[in-house]
């Protein structure tokens, strides 16, 4: 096959071409990888071949190489390390020689291709010539700039792709060392230059040893503060980018540098371009984050891993001052409006705000006299500054600290909603928002609220409502929190009972205005719906919730009547039907807590489900999460009733368990078989077969994101407490299930974090699986699970050993040990006779603050006694 003009033919805007040309591609790489692979790097790195088919090249050699599913990701690396060597090791000839191309874009693809050969290859103590093969473009005499801006490029793109503990320390010092040299103002070429920096960036993780060492730290600090100062806007931005890495990564270095980055970040901030400037101001905002994070660990258990430094604390005279200056570098009155622009108002907000939430009251007296010197003047710029000040602090200061000065702005904030700028109003409805999430709550000893000024705010807030689309947004977030501040109420009637009402039928009008295109409006609108629904009082607001529902499920019978002409239309229609089953979520949800509004449930049942079944009909993937949320939440209220739904529910229920790349619906779709087992108990029976059959199916495809898998094996539990003896069927096909997952567990890396996040996620549902399967099996076939009973003890055994396990995971193993004793009772004398480690789990459990878990310990320890004394 010609390659070149395959590749040229497949960027074709002939489109029946270009369908040739990728069948041939794609049949040539099914046919043979090896040779295909191979083909690409030598179009990649050939100078006689046109630049459209080196770019393609490289792309699909790159896309052969990697994906962002982890699952693709894994298939492509096994497939890259069964190709023949001697083919691997000309591939990668092409790719190292490529870098010396005199077109940029093949040197610059070929940089992240030998990244992910890297990435592949260095874990598995393979291509150990690479780095210095790479250094030795940086070292030779004479060696071209593109060369050696490539060669950085591709050092960097390796160390993103790559851990630290995959290179040895002497390949770390070669790497930084050339990366230096490439940084040094004498390097001519401000390419090289940049490069260097960027690389740098990457390589920073490497750094750990560097650091530690006073005098290549020092030297590493004072290459980058240098060329923080460069003359070229993108090397000052990419050497900010470096510093900001260095605050978050080595935080406990910083001490003797802070005046020098202080200077250096302040006069980024006054006079530089915007680019650099945001860094400089991200730099001190990733300071706060570590200082945070410091506080919080010695809030938690009395000691942090890094010492605080209260780096903020000692700049805060000159740092606050810098950050207020920027509040009043906003953009123009009629742009800015969006909440994803990102400028230097914003970058400064974001920081100062951080800096509150670092040291708490004492950025009070600092900020209050810009508010109170900006707040009064004419300019919209200065009125919206102060207003932006104000609401920042709101978080970290005490409420002691705050309350006075809101109870002397509160009313001024009011008036100020009439102010003739939007951004000004959209600003303050964001600062009244602030002050409800932070500050107010039924319960305080600081009321900010009273039946005094109550009935103020909630008509200013309902007048604001019908004001601009973004202000509006704002003003749904007001009455958001508003609405939260009663939740802990403990009374039977709120004081904000009597506004419900009207606030309902405004954001009701506010979800249906036509003068906008702003989808965000209508989702605000509708998500404060459903706040309003879960914080209010029942039973005084139960009528109100009931008209609420019969409103919900007009609109969203009416949804079923659009006109579809478009993909754009459909969009719509199932964007708005997510949020009306949202909304109905939420009021079975507040209706299901006791039996007298039960009722109001039962009355529209079955044409809730009708419309339920109609909406699956359109066979929307959002709609369909929605939508099997809500019937979750249906099942649940109405209990052994749903098993009329069943029949007609089930054929939506088996796609939803059979859509494996919309993982979200799946994962969904597991936890509504949980609540109808919950509500049908046995009369789940006739749906068993074909759910398990699904179930087993999900957990043996590799196609299925492994987040669904642990909901799985814990839904396994929740069908046999539901059919109990009836489930004996199932165990031939689950317990090998879940021995394979306790096997997985012990192979996870414990040093990825996400990794370890997940085999939490997976052990309580090993835990809870089993849970369920002893609990069903206890009146009648306990006898089946003893052959299971040592193997399981084992493994929980070996999971109460492991320090990294969370406190979920610790009350399902508890708990789990406790239904091995109540289900098998004596015959479980020897096993728990033999082994002791379940009594230091038990002394760590009633040392923690976890009620449940201590009551949960206390059950199961009661369970443990009874039988070794039987």
């Amino acid at each position: 096959m010609e390659i070149t003009q395959v590749l040229l033919s497949a960027q074709s805007s002939d489109g029946q071409i270009r369908t040739v040309a990728e069948a041939n591609l794609k049949q040539f790489q099914e046919q043979n990888l090896p040779r295909f692979l191979l083909s690409l790097s030598v179009e990649l790195s050939s100078e006689q071949k046109p630049p459209e088919s080196r770019r393609l090249a490289g792309i699909i050699l790159k896309n052969s190489l990697d994906a962002k599913d982890a699952v693709r990701k894994e298939e492509l690396t096994q497939k890259w390390v069964s190709v023949d060597a001697s083919i691997k090791a000309k591939i990668k000839e092409s790719l190292l020689q490529t870098l010396g191309s005199s077109v940029s874009e093949a040197r610059h693809t070929s940089s992240q291709v030998i990244a992910k050969v890297a990435s592949i290859e260095i874990p598995r103590c393979e291509w150990l010539d690479l780095i210095g093969r790479l250094l030795k473009n940086m070292t030779q005499p004479d060696a071209p700039a593109p060369l050696k801006q490539a060669t950085l490029e591709a050092l960097g793109y390796v160390c993103e792709e790559v851990c630290p503990q995959d290179l040895e320390q002497d390949q770390v010092n070669a790497v930084l060392t050339a990366v230096v040299q490439g940084m040094n103002q004498m390097e001519h070429s401000s390419e090289v230059r940049l490069a260097a920096v960027k690389a740098l960036y990457n390589a920073l993780d490497f750094a750990q040893t560097n650091f530690e060492n006073e005098v290549e730290r020092n030297f590493i600090m004072k290459i980058v503060c240098e060329t923080a100062m460069s003359k070229e806007l993108e090397i000052r931005q990419a050497a900010l980018e470096c510093l900001v890495s260095v605050a978050s990564t080595y935080y406990e270095y910083l001490e003797p540098y802070m005046e020098s980055l202080f200077d250096l970040t302040a006069n980024a901030v006054r006079v530089d371009e915007e680019p650099v400037a945001l860094q400089a101001i991200e730099f001190w905002s990733s300071i706060c984050d570590e200082e945070i994070q410091i506080q919080e660990e010695i809030g938690e258990d009395g000691g942090s891993s890094s010492p605080h430094s209260n780096f903020i604390k000692q700049a805060l005279p000159v740092l606050v001052p810098l950050m207020l200056e920027t509040l009043l570098k906003q953009e123009d009155q009629d742009q800015d409006q969006e909440d994803g622009v990102w400028n230097l108002s914003m970058a400064g907000g974001t920081c100062l705000g951080l800096v509150a939430r670092t040291v708490g009251d004492t950025i009070v007296p600092l900020v209050m006299p810009f508010v109170e010197n900006n707040v009064t003047k004419s300019d919209w710029r200065s009125h919206e500054a102060a207003t932006f000040a104000f609401g920042l602090i709101l978080e970290g200061p005490s409420i002691e600290k705050l309350a006075p000065l809101v109870h002397a702005g509160l009313e001024f904030l009011l008036n100020a909603m009439n102010h003739q700028n939007s951004h000004v109003k959209d600003t303050t409805a964001w600062t009244l928002g602030r002050i409800f999430e932070f500050l107010y709550s039924a319960s305080s000893e600081y009321p900010i609220l009273t039946t005094t000024n109550l009935p103020r705010i909630v008509s200013v807030l309902l007048e604001s409502i019908r004001d601009a689309p973004n202000v509006a947004e704002k003003v749904c977030g007001a009455i958001y929190f508003l609405a939260q501040g009663y939740e802990d109420d403990g009374s039977n009637s709120s004081m904000l009972t009597p506004y419900l009402g009207d606030i309902v039928s405004a954001l009701l009008s506010t979800a249906d205005r036509t003068d906008t295109n702003n989808v965000r409006l209508r989702s605000s609108a509708y998500e404060t719906l459903n706040e309003i629904v879960r914080c209010s009082s029942i039973p005084e607001t139960s009528n109100m919730i009931a008209h609420l529902l019969h409103e919900i499920m007009t609109r969203l019978s009416k949804t079923l009547e659009l006109q579809i002409v478009s993909s754009e239309d459909r969009e719509k229609q199932s964007d708005l039907q997510a949020l009306l089953c949202g909304v109905i979520q939420v009021i079975l949800q507040k209706l299901s807590y006791s039996n007298e509004t039960k009722s109001i449930i039962f009355q529209s049942a079955d044409q809730m489900m009708i419309l339920f079944l109609q909406v699956f009909a359109c066979r929307s993937s959002t709609v369909h999460e929605e939508a099997m949320l809500a019937i979750g939440a249906l099942a649940y209220a109405t209990g052994p009733e749903f098993a009329n739904c069943m029949q007609e529910f089930y054929k939506y229920l088996e796609m939803g368990l059979q859509n494996f790349e919309e993982y979200q619906v799946c994962s969904i779709s597991v936890g509504v078989v949980g609540d109808i087992c919950r509500a049908l108990d046995e009369k789940v029976l006739p749906f068993c077969d074909g759910i398990m059959s699904q179930l087993l199916k999900d957990l043996s495809s590799p196609m299925l994101h492994r987040s669904v898998k642990p909901p799985i094996f814990s839904c396994f539990g929740d069908i046999a407490l539901a059919i109990s003896e009836h489930f004996e069927k199932y165990i031939p096909f689950v317990i090998p299930m879940l021995q394979g997952a306790a096997e997985l567990c012990y192979q996870l890396d414990v040093n990825d974090d996400d990794m370890q996040e997940y085999g939490n996620q997976l052990r309580q549902g090993i835990f809870e699986a089993y849970s369920g399967i002893l609990q069903g099996f206890k009146s009648s076939k306990s006898a089946l699970m003893f052959p299971y009973a040592s193997p399981l003890l084992k493994f929980i055994e070996a999971v109460v050993m492991d320090k990294n396990r969370d406190e979920e995971v610790t009350k399902a193993a508890v708990a789990v040990m406790g239904d091995l004793a109540d289900t098998l009772g004596s015959n479980t004398k020897v096993l728990f006779k033999d082994v002791t480690f379940h009594m230091d789990l038990f002394g760590e459990c009633f040392r923690s603050d976890n009620d449940q878990l201590k009551e949960t310990a206390t059950w199961a320890q009661g369970m443990i006694r009874r039988v070794l004394v039987s």
